[in-house]
């Protein structure tokens, strides 16, 4: 955001709260202690910010800015979900009436937040429980930047993680996103190398990714993690409807031009349906596609969905398709399923809630 824009204050570094608050008739130190409100503190209202005059807080409450319903632009937890594994996935109000996915999974010595870039999404994967439901809108950089504070502050604990993996494709929202992990560095102290931006593919967006990436962040040393879940672009046309505008090999070349621009391995997720794509020659196929990247495989064992019939793959056959990947020199990692028995799926509670909320529940 722009320094003194009358917009919600979270998501503005240091330096604009600073022009903000000289705009607003006060010295620059106030900026600077809504600045620690907001970021250490995790402040929810004016009224938490007690350091501040009390004249200028009623002064700003009762103005607040066009467009929102205060001036931090916090959001409001609607829902919750926690998991016998301390996974905890809330649901959490936009000022204008919309819902989002945040999810906190814990591990021992991290903590990881994956963040939702849209409400809904427009991709419609077949395995995911958000497409279903087609695309609202992007997220601003407060209401991404929310998640992690509203993270935080339920399960009392720092974030060491942020994986853009949550509802939404983030290349068609790469502003916010951006300016989202400037905000998570910059004003919550976290580094590149902590952050992961999923995408399932958007032509022609990762060079310029790769590039804004470079010019807004000085850097680009987050992680980049490409969703294939097929060797083959007839399989990914049949989970990826979108994959029919943007043909396999025309994504890996952009993956390529990717790392040419920023010196950094591109890592390819691939979701493991149950006899779909889960078999040995598949393993093979994806490792030959691979072939002479700078690059990393990550299995993701399929959490269903009550819309689609897809099976869960058995842990054997995550372990072969591991192994026929390594025997062929891909490296390779499975990632541990997480809140099995808590919507674990992206974009299921979200939908449950509607639902019950249509019903009259």
């Amino acid at each position: 955001m722009t320094a003194g824009a009358t917009l919600p204050l979270l998501g503005q570094n240091l330096s604009a709260l600073e022009t903000w608050a000289i705009q607003h008739g006060q010295p620059a130190f106030r900026g600077r202690q809504i600045h620690d409100g907001l970021y250490a503190k995790g402040a929810r209202s004016l009224d938490q910010l007690t350091v501040l005059p009390k004249a200028w807080r009623q002064q700003l409450q009762a103005d607040p800015p066009k467009g929102a319903s205060d001036w931090l632009g916090r959001s409001r937890e609607l829902q919750r979900s926690v998991a016998r594994d301390g996974t905890t996935k809330l649901l959490l109000a936009t000022a204008d009436g919309l819902s989002l996915e945040a999810v906190g999974i814990p591990a021992p010595g991290r903590l990881t937040v994956c963040v939702s870039s849209q409400v809904g999404c427009p991709m419609a994967c077949r395995f995911c429980a958000t497409g279903k439901g087609g695309l609202q809108r992007s997220l601003a950089v407060h209401e991404i930047v929310d998640q992690v504070l509203s993270v935080r502050e339920v399960m009392g604990e720092r974030p060491s993680h942020v994986v853009f993996m949550g509802m939404g494709e983030p290349l068609l929202n790469v502003d916010a996103v951006l300016d989202a992990i400037g905000c998570l560095c910059e004003d919550l102290g976290m580094a590149q190398r902590q952050i992961t931006v999923s995408t399932v593919g958007v032509p022609h967006t990762l060079p310029t990714l790769a590039e804004r990436a470079l010019q807004r962040l000085g850097r680009a040393q987050f992680t980049l993690a490409v969703s294939l879940h097929a060797p083959n672009q007839s399989l990914r046309e049949n989970l990826i409807p979108t994959a029919r505008a943007y043909p396999i090999e025309a994504l890996l070349d952009d993956c390529r031009r990717y790392v040419a621009i920023t010196g950094r391995r591109v890592s390819f997720e691939y979701i493991l349906l149950g006899g779909l794509n889960d078999q040995t020659h598949h393993a093979t196929a994806l490792a030959r596609l691979l072939r002479g990247f700078q690059s990393h495989v990550n299995l993701i064992p399929y959490n269903p969905i009550e819309e689609e019939d897809f099976k869960r793959p058995s842990p054997a056959t995550v372990e072969a398709f591991r192994q026929a990947l390594r025997a062929s020199r891909t490296a390779v990692s499975v990632r541990a399923s997480r809140g099995l028995d808590a919507d674990a799926a992206c974009g299921q509670l979200r939908r449950r809630h509607q639902a019950v909320a249509q019903a009259g529940g």
